[in-house]
């Protein structure tokens, strides 16, 4: 396909190219039939929704809990069957889901020991959430091989034994907990992951840090162990021969299959290498060729994803002269070449001071590449809630200043942009911070590119926020992005901004709340007691009275069932503009919306007005 070049205005685009991708997915279609018949489904989940009379493309992909690499690969990405009242044994059968990597069995009533083996079935998860089900025996010391996991939840279960030690060596781990089992033993040192004790409450015999129980009682056991050790160790070297010859012929085997099955999930950027007709463009002023973009993602590497949500993946790119970039794989998008570029030209002339950058896109066949520029501070989420303990809490004036200046950008969006763009995919991972923390809003305009009839995509947990805790309660009826919609995911953003929890699990709530947070925060103030929701870091700074007023601002964009009593994005602008008055920001240098006066004297009327319709 001959190469073509677009131009956004101060930028060149790049690339556009033809390539070829076919998987084989009988894999992932066996691994999904093998899951529904090894698991009694009593409540009908899997029964109602997992239909295998079909041939079109994607088709695994519109089941409930599968979400796939892309709608046309048949590929499973993540599989969350959480809370569905499943029965049975851990399915042998997920060992054919190759490419996933978030595998959420939790709250169901699953039992029996995991396989020994089980790195052989789970090699590649990033995620992986066991808790609360009825699993026992040990915990597999092979878990150690899912060198890339970044969560590990086996809570709520009956695991009894040691915590294997080499999982300490996990260098990628934030997230574990083994808490609620009857586990024993010394708690091991890990590499990355900050233990903190209620990771580990409720085992009895576990002792070490961060517990308070000190490990030396154990130690005085230890020679009784050693005599009963040395009874049985002949029987013992004899099964460590036999374990070592299976392991290498098992790492050899494993090698091959991981070779074969794409365990970095990137074979369709490695399908495209030698693509015909591919040119040089020019990109920024400056030379870029697919090439370079392959090589500064390592093909597009696992190892590169910066985030996932609704709309793709986010991929980081550094380039051979240390300046980074940002490129966005779209999940899928249903329009057509000409609408596709249509919307790529509107959208790259779309510039505000609060949003991130869009340099430019790639074509190539059904895939579709947005590239942005970087953020150094990553997005609001990973600085407000920090995978490891130990990090300090962002500042008040911090995040107001991240609430105002994304509300600038979302009120432009809504009200002063030509043309008028509803974002429709609000979350604290798609607000980015630049160096100077100044909050950029990614991934604006995407949602008139996506298929809106894409329900299947609403049920599944993007890492441990879930977009759908973002979502207007009209949306999962109409399913059409509105500016009100947008108001109640940025007053999601904004309840965690003020109170410093995640959408859900709401930690503060009650361990009966099975809610988000949305909904916790609905219930406290029915009961009155709005105010403990505030984040303590937060509290007895002399500042507690704008915290007040940002939290009613917060829970008025939430109204649930009265999306018209829901401010506009402009109003709640001015709103939070008002609050951040005394703190003297840099609000009015390039505020592009003209009806952007100085009337912040005014707002706190405002509010209290609308909180006396109420």
């Amino acid at each position: 396909m001959e190469l073509k070049s677009y131009s956004f205005k101060g930028f060149s685009l790049w690339i556009l190219l033809s390539c070829s991708l076919s998987y084989a997915t009988e894999q992932d279609i066996a691994c999904l039939k093998s899951i529904k018949a090894s698991l009694e489904d009593p409540d009908n989940y899997l029964n109602a929704s997992w239909n295998f009379n079909n041939n079109t493309e994607g088709y695994i992909c519109k089941f409930a809990g599968v979400e796939c690499w892309h709608p046309d690969e048949n590929k499973v990405l993540n599989l969350s069957l959480s809370d569905m009242g499943l029965k049975g044994k851990f399915p042998p059968g997920i060992a054919n889901c190759s490419s996933m990597t978030g595998l959420n069995l939790s709250s169901n009533n699953l039992y029996g020991s995991l396989p020994e083996d089980i790195s052989h079935f789970l090699g590649s998860l990033t995620s992986l959430d066991l808790s609360s089900n009825k699993f026992s025996g040990n915990i597999p010391v092979t878990l150690a091989n899912c060198s890339y996991l970044n969560t590990l939840k086996l809570d709520h279960n009956q695991f009894t034994g040691q915590i294997p030690a080499q999982l300490g060596q996990l260098d990628r781990l934030k997230t574990f907990s083994v808490a609620n089992n009857q586990l024993t033993g010394q708690i091991p040192q890990f590499t990355k992951y900050g233990a903190k004790s209620e990771d580990f409450a409720s085992n009895l015999g576990l002792c070490g840090y961060p517990l308070k129980t000190s490990c030396q009682s154990a130690s005085k056991e230890l020679h009784t162990g050693v005599i009963a050790g040395a009874a049985i160790g002949g029987v013992t070297f004899v099964a460590i021969v036999v374990a070592i010859c299976l392991f290498f012929y098992y790492r050899r085997y494993a090698v091959k299959k991981k070779k074969d099955d794409d365990p970095e999930g990137n074979k369709w950027a490695k399908s495209l290498t030698g693509a015909k007709g591919i040119k040089d463009s020019l990109f920024d002023k400056s030379e870029m060729t697919l090439s370079d973009l392959m090589k500064a993602t390592n093909s597009f590497s696992k190892s590169n994803i910066i985030g996932a949500g609704k709309t793709g993946t986010m991929y980081k790119a550094v380039l051979d002269d240390g300046s980074s970039l940002m490129i966005k794989r779209l999940q899928h998008s249903q329009r057509s070449e000409k609408e596709f570029l249509s919307e790529m030209a509107t959208l790259g002339s779309v510039k505000h001071r609060n949003l991130v950058p869009l340099l430019g896109f790639c074509m190539a066949k059904q895939e579709r590449l947005l590239v942005y520029k970087h953020m150094a501070n990553g997005n609001v989420y990973d600085n407000l809630h920090p995978a490891a303990d130990g990090g300090t809490p962002l500042a008040w004036s911090l995040r107001l200043k991240i609430a105002i200046g994304a509300a600038r950008g979302f009120a432009w969006l809504h009200h002063n942009c030509n043309p008028r763009i509803i974002h429709g995919n609000i979350s604290s991972k798609c607000i980015f911070l630049d160096a100077e923390f100044e909050p950029k809003i990614s991934e604006f305009g995407l949602a008139r590119l996506m298929n809106p009839i894409n329900t299947h995509l609403r049920t599944f947990v993007n890492g441990e926020s879930g977009d759908l805790c973002y979502d207007a309660p009209e949306h999962a009826r109409t399913l059409v992005a509105t500016p009100k919609g947008d108001v109640y995911s940025f007053g999601t953003v904004l309840l965690e901004l003020v109170t410093g929890e995640k959408p859900t699990p709401v930690a503060k709530a009650p361990e009966t709340f099975k809610g988000n947070l949305v909904e916790w925060m609905s219930q406290l103030s029915k009961s009155g007691q709005l105010r403990d929701a505030i984040d303590k870091s937060l509290l007895g700074k002399g500042v507690d009275n704008e915290l007040f007023q940002f939290l009613k601002v917060a829970c008025n964009c939430v109204l649930p069932e009265v999306p018209k009593e829901r401010p506009t994005m402009f109003e709640l602008y001015q709103f939070l503009r008002a609050i951040g008055k005394p703190y003297n920001f840099n609000i009015v240098d390039q505020i592009l919306i003209p009806s952007d006066i100085d009337d912040a004297d005014h707002i706190e009327e405002l509010i209290v007005a609308r909180e006396d319709t109420q």
